[in-house]
């Protein structure tokens, strides 16, 4: 049973932090081979587990530092259907990596939560095409369809909530909101935007949010802005109007380049 689903505590005024990125680590200093960024393939070999772990409880000890929450993200970002299957792997694949990545999340929630460091498990999604060239686009109904099968796998787990991150069109958000209401999960929305503080799709930031919203009856626990530098977004969130209010947590990156 999911300790923290039904009352998820970051939803208080308790700060929360959560681990660096993981596959700009594994490529740029482990020197492993990522095809896709795909980083639940760590997950095939044990001394990686080992590795991933320990990755993991480097930023967990800061938490418990300075008595703060923490979110351990899973490893499946890349680990849908169609990048299973790009990567030669096994439909079995989205159900076993899924839940591994889990399992491995809770014996680290095992080891290291206290009274003053809650650690939420949070099950990361991840879009179906490029994240920063979305040549071909879905409808909402085919967001919901396709995200339904890692969405619904997460469910059976321990997983807490879901965080989808990287998205660039709001149509695919709202269809994995949906598919989370489905089977009862609750769900962070995290956009990515380019330098001129848009999404890759075209939207602006809060085209994006507010049609979310509309379409799924405001139903996102919150918003994200993810794999950008502050620069690029600091300048379009309106403090007067209520859109940016939605943006609970940001997880940048240091450079101010354009990922196009």
């Amino acid at each position: 049973m999911a300790k923290y689903r039904s009352a998820l505590p970051q939803l208080s005024n308790k700060f929360f932090i959560t681990n660096g990125g993981l596959e700009t680590t594994l490529v740029f200093h482990e020197g492993m081979d990522l095809p896709c960024f795909a980083s639940f393939k760590v997950l095939k070999d044990e001394a990686r587990c080992e590795w991933l772990k320990n990755f993991l409880r480097k930023f967990v000890d800061i938490a418990r530092k300075y008595d703060v929450g923490f979110i351990l993200e899973s490893p499946t970002w890349r680990a849908s259907p169609d990048w299973i299957h790009k990567l030669g792997c096994v439909e079995q694949d989205v159900v076993d990596m899924n839940h591994k990545a889990i399992e491995l999340l809770c014996d680290i929630r095992d080891e290291y939560e206290t009274e003053n460091s809650q650690i939420v498990i949070n099950g990361c999604i991840g879009p179906r095409g490029d994240a920063y060239s979305p040549t071909t686009t879905m409808t909402i109904e085919e967001a919901q369809a396709y995200h339904a099968i890692q969405i619904g796998v997460f469910s059976q787990t321990k997983a807490d909530m879901i965080t989808a991150f990287t998205l660039n069109y709001p149509e695919e958000a709202a269809g994995m909101v949906k598919a989370a209401n489905a089977v009862g999960m609750p769900i962070a929305i995290s956009f990515t935007v380019e330098t001129n503080g848009r999404l890759a799709g075209g939207k602006t930031l809060k085209e994006a949010i507010e049609f979310v919203d509309k379409a799924t009856q405001n139903s996102p626990i919150h918003y994200m802005i993810d794999c950008a530098h502050a620069t690029s977004f600091e300048h379009v969130l309106i403090p007067d109007e209520p859109w940016p209010a939605r943006i609970h947590a940001v997880k940048v990156r240091d450079g101010t380049f354009s990922l196009i």
